[in-house]
């Protein structure tokens, strides 16, 4: 009978990124897709049903990315001695290069869109409680600098989205160096 092998650890290691590390990125993963659906949907069909069903949600799934997105940073920042080496040389600079980028601008497209709705004139009430109140005038300055930066970062970050997902593709179809199971995979050896 052969031994089952040990099981994903909670932390990350030098070998592979651990339970709360994947749970933290998949759920990050596919409540951007939801709004990049959302938004693209929206500039496709216009005022369409189809496109309201996931705008209607933005702001709440907006709100959900943004806490996860910071306990993300936190748990990145804890486990920043123990995940996988990016290795050495050029690509392995630009590796940590383009991911601290991304977790830049994934902090800033939501932070963007808090500026916005404290400075408006409607309340920020996401799931029926209030975060922030309206603001009676509105602050002008917070909504356009949360408008300017939200969408247009936003823009961004699907970009910065698919250059990751690319490299992912080359990782894994032409260097063949298990990247992918890092983050992905059953992959058990040293742990």
């Amino acid at each position: 009978m052969t031994a089952s092998p040990p099981s994903l650890p909670l932390r990350d290691t030098d070998h592979v990124y651990g339970r709360i590390t994947r749970f933290l990125h998949w759920t990050i993963a596919a409540l951007m897709l939801w709004q990049f659906t959302g938004m693209g949907l929206k500039l496709a069909l216009g005022r369409h049903p189809v496109a309201g069903f996931f705008v209607g949600a933005h702001q709440k799934v907006g709100t959900v990315l943004f806490v996860l997105i910071v306990l993300r940073v936190l748990w990145a920042l804890a486990n920043r001695g123990n995940r996988p080496d990016h290795g050495p040389g050029l690509v392995a600079l630009a590796a940590r290069f383009g991911h601290l980028l991304l977790y830049a601008v994934m902090v800033i497209v939501p932070v963007a869109a808090l500026l916005r709705a404290y400075g408006s004139e409607r309340v920020f009430a996401p799931f029926g409680f209030q975060i922030f109140p309206a603001q009676v005038p509105e602050i002008g300055w917070m909504v356009r600098v949360g408008e300017s930066l939200h969408g247009e970062m936003a823009w961004l970050m699907l970009a910065l989205i698919a250059g990751h997902v690319l490299m992912v593709g080359v990782h894994e179809g032409m260097w063949r160096d298990g990247t992918l199971s890092r983050m992905a995979g059953r992959r058990r050896a040293g742990l």
